[in-house]
């Protein structure tokens, strides 16, 4: 037993389906309703003389909705389509802002300085646009004490509102066994 290994198993996570456009030769209905290169609809014909169709213009057949009845194809250049199709997704991906919610940690005897300083990390968080999480845990004999802490979370929202002069708002106040944490956005 003390050289044996145990054998894991990884899955890969799945790729995402890309949404595949067939065209020309591997169109395989018999019949498709066409829309020119314009976007004039050419009425429902058989896929022979729609693929003379876009022979005819130096254009390819792409099939655009293949789930219709029958579906329906147009004709346009491919590799002009795809192009287009991958700028217009590259162009979403960058313009999603992922939020980061950044934590500050407060403790109940903290000093004046370190409050300070922790409301100064707390101002450039906000100022780049994350959201801000504020904890403070109470120890022991320091969870009789609740009002005070809750005082102190209220004391640093004030004066985290006051340096970096944002209209702070609230998202979240949970208190469990101890624990208070609250979630602040900058109001825009």
């Amino acid at each position: 037993m003390a050289g044996k290994k145990m054998r894991r198993t990884w899955r890969k996570a799945k790729p995402k389906e890309e949404k595949i456009f067939r065209s020309n030769n591997w169109i395989n209905a018999p019949s498709v309703c066409v829309i020119g290169e314009t976007g004039e609809q050419l009425g429902v014909m058989p896929i022979a003389q729609a693929k003379k169709l876009a022979e005819e213009a130096f254009l390819d057949l792409v099939e655009v909705n293949p789930k219709a009845e029958p579906p329906i194809v147009k004709i346009m250049d491919f590799g002009q389509f795809k192009y287009e199709r991958e700028k217009k997704s590259q162009k979403q991906k960058a313009e999603q802002k992922k939020v980061d919610t950044k934590g500050i940690r407060l403790s109940f005897r903290i000093s004046d300085h370190d409050f300070n300083i922790r409301a100064d990390q707390a101002v450039k968080f906000i100022a780049r646009g994350d959201k801000l999480k504020v904890e403070l845990i109470l120890k022991g004999r320091e969870k009789q004490h609740e009002t005070k802490a809750a005082e102190l979370l209220m004391n640093f929202v004030k004066k985290v509102g006051e340096k970096g002069q944002f209209q702070l708002e609230q998202e979240d106040l949970t208190k469990q066994n101890g624990r208070y944490s609250i979630i602040l956005v900058n109001k825009k």
